[in-house]
This record gives C-alpha cells, sequence and structure tokens, in this order.
C-alpha cells in the first residue's frame, strides 16, 4: 500500500466543548486535510514541540526521547495505519543497530514523537478517504494556527439540515479553520452517504 505523506499544519481549539482540540495534519503537496481530536495534554505535547519551547523539566515525550537516543533507538517515521470507529491506530517504525520494528502507539503520542525526532509521518489512501477533507488551494500556507471555536448548532441541529447545507456549512467551517466543527459535519455528511 503506498503511503501519503503528511505534516502538521494546525492545532485547533474548541472553547465551546471543554477539553476538545484537534491537529490537522495536510497532505504533502495535496489539498487534503486529515483532523484528529486529541486531548488536552497532548495538544500540549505537541504544541511544546512544535514551538521549541524547552520546558524546565522534561515532559513525557521528551523523556521518551531522551530514553530512546541514550539506547541507540531511532525513530524513523510514524505510520496513521488504520481508522476503526472513529479512532485512529498508528505504529512507531523504529530501529537499533540490531533490528527494526513496528510499535504500536495512539496517535496523538506518536506525534508528538515524531515532532521530537522530525520524523516523517505517513498514512494511507482509504484514511483520507475516509476522514480527510479537501481545502481549497488559496495559496497560503499557515502552520501552527491555534483557532478558536465560535458558538453554532449543536450536533443534534445539524441532523435538522439538508445534505447541501451540511456540504455549504462545512466549507464555511472549514474558510474559519473550525476543525472541530468540521468533524463534526464530516461525520453526519459520511453517516448519510452511508444509508
Amino acid at each position: 500500500m503506498k503511503k501519503i505523506e503528511l505534516e502538521i499544519v494546525a492545532l485547533s481549539h474548541s472553547i465551546t466543548q471543554t477539553h476538545s482540540y484537534a491537529v490537522v495534519l495536510g497532505e504533502v503537496n495535496g489539498l487534503r486535510r486529515l483532523p484528529i481530536v486529541i486531548g488536552g495534554f497532548e495538544a500540549q505535547a505537541i504544541a511544546v514541540a512544535l514551538e521549541r519551547m524547552q520546558p524546565s523539566r522534561p515532559l513525557t515525550h521528551d523523556l521518551m526521547k531522551n530514553f530512546m537516543t541514550a539506547f541507540s533507538i531511532e525513530l524513523h517515521e510514524v505510520i496513521i495505519c488504520d481508522l476503526q470507529e472513529g479512532i485512529f491506530f498508528s505504529k512507531l517504525l523504529c530501529s537499533n543497530d540490531n533490528d527494526t520494528v513496528e510499535i504500536d502507539s495512539r496517535t496523538s503520542d506518536a506525534l508528538a514523537l515524531a515532532v521530537r525526532f522530525g520524523c516523517p509521518i505517513y498514512t494511507y489512501e482509504n484514511i483520507l478517504e475516509n476522514a480527510g477533507m479537501l481545502m481549497e488551494d488559496s495559496g497560503k500556507k499557515k502552520k501552527n494556527v491555534i483557532p478558536h471555536h465560535e458558538e453554532g448548532k449543536s450536533n443534534q441541529d445539524l441532523k435538522g439540515l439538508s445534505l447541501e447545507e451540511l456540504n455549504t456549512l462545512l466549507n464555511d467551517v472549514l474558510d474559519q479553520e473550525d476543525y472541530i466543527r468540521a468533524i463534526a459535519i464530516r461525520d453526519e455528511i459520511n453517516s448519510r452517504k452511508g444509508e
């Protein structure tokens, strides 16, 4: 299966949904985005590494990197390899002098380590097809942006909208870079396609 390289293009925070964040991965040399909902701690771990902050004491992912480096273990790549019932599954491809192994990981932890090691992040076409979103080419590229979620329709209100209205709303929230809201709208659209 061909791997598609991704990069972190945004970290989104919802002020109306407690502890709700999304890390948004963008297709390298492409227009598709893959938003993944993560917890607050994981969002902080990714943000600290993206902004190259140096905490006074190592965070958990810093400790993991230090441990791996001390024992000559290299992280070569992160692969977001599966999507089951809205949950993303990832693997770390690691090696030392004697062996190469794939290690199962939560996607948020894998991304936090990828940023620290500077290694590539990959996924497969079927995952982008099922959970990705196509962005319009605006010619500008943003990175490490943390937009805020505005008050809007609840998920229950989405059920009352037509498919055309949902697609229009999806485009509007993507323009506002409200990825948390976009995930809910995308999921509603996909559930109707499956009916």
